[in-house]
């Protein structure tokens, strides 16, 4: 039995590493071979916060712009997102505003929705397209609720 459930999705372009980051999260292990994501994945995790038990239910949507319209349903009782991009690939930041338009249309201006924009491979610091710099100016001028950046295969910040 669990004290709250919490639904939260991620979402991005096609190959910024979705799917590594939450087997990341869910197992601490990197698993390189991933197979990209068709529609939508589930994942659950247990988690103790504040000595509550929590259930932490992730949706990961395939990137692909033909999986898109998925997004809408699927988002329906979230309690937040994360949009992921690579740091090494600009134009997965670029279409940030294509995925915002997204899901702010199916949240209610009353909802309180939280999203952060978490720029992925931080290992790859040489082959970067992304400042950080850039990444937050890009997430404060889309009046999201954070930013931050990851790597799953590190580990860092996950």
């Amino acid at each position: 039995m669990y004290d709250a459930t919490f639904k939260i999705i991620i979402f991005g372009d096609d190959n910024c590493g979705k799917e590594t980051l939450t087997q990341r999260f869910l197992t601490n292990l990197f698993v390189s071979d991933q197979t990209m994501t068709i529609g939508v994945d589930f994942e659950v995790k247990s988690l103790s916060v504040d000595e509550q038990k929590v259930k932490l239910q992730i949706w990961d949507f395939g990137g692909e712009e033909r999986f898109r319209f998925l997004l809408p349903t699927y988002a329906r009782g979230a309690r937040g997102g994360l949009f992921l991009y690579d740091i090494t690939n600009y134009s997965s930041i670029a279409h940030i505003d294509d995925w915002l338009r997204v899901i702010r249309k199916e949240i209610r201006a009353e909802d309180i929705f939280p999203i952060i924009v978490v720029g992925n491979r931080a290992h790859l610091v040489n082959d970067r397209e992304v400042s950080s710099t850039e990444g937050i100016k890009i997430a404060k001028s889309r009046a999201v609720n954070g930013f931050i950046e990851v790597s799953a295969k590190t580990g860092e910040n996950v």
